[in-house]
């Protein structure tokens, strides 16, 4: 278990890549080269690349974001952006990203109406 200080930090540095993420992703479609090596390299700062985003079962990449220590947030927004990555891509990650709501949903304790309607909204596609 991680001490407070290092804890803040590590939360800081997961909130920054996901935020740079996030503006690499709600970008004009499709993605250019340039936009999709970004996107890889931030993805390595989880230990990802798009081929184990694509060969990871859902459980693994749970676990895996479990490791790296985010929150139910954090969490949250990692699978909005495999959302959007998915509507710029001919990647299909809404069984992932609807695995990391359900996780939430179970694991957090806390009902969220916004992630309940986020996992109807994959359902229903």
């Amino acid at each position: 278990m991680l001490n407070k200080g290092l804890r803040d930090e590590e939360k800081i540095r997961i909130d920054n890549v996901l935020k740079t993420l996030r503006t690499l992703v709600y970008v004009p479609y499709p993605l250019n080269n340039l936009q999709k090596t970004d996107i890889e390299n931030q993805l390595k700062e989880f230990g990802l690349n798009f081929e184990i985003l694509v060969d990871y079962s859902n459980e693994d990449l749970i676990t895996l974001l479990m490791r790296l220590h985010l929150d139910w947030d954090q969490l949250e927004q990692f699978a909005d952006i495999l959302i959007e990555f998915s509507k710029a891509e001919d990647y299909n990650f809404d069984d992932k990203a609807l695995a990391i709501y359900q996780y939430i949903q179970a694991e957090s304790k806390v009902f969220s109406f916004g992630i309940n309607s986020k996992i109807s909204s994959i359902k229903n596609k």
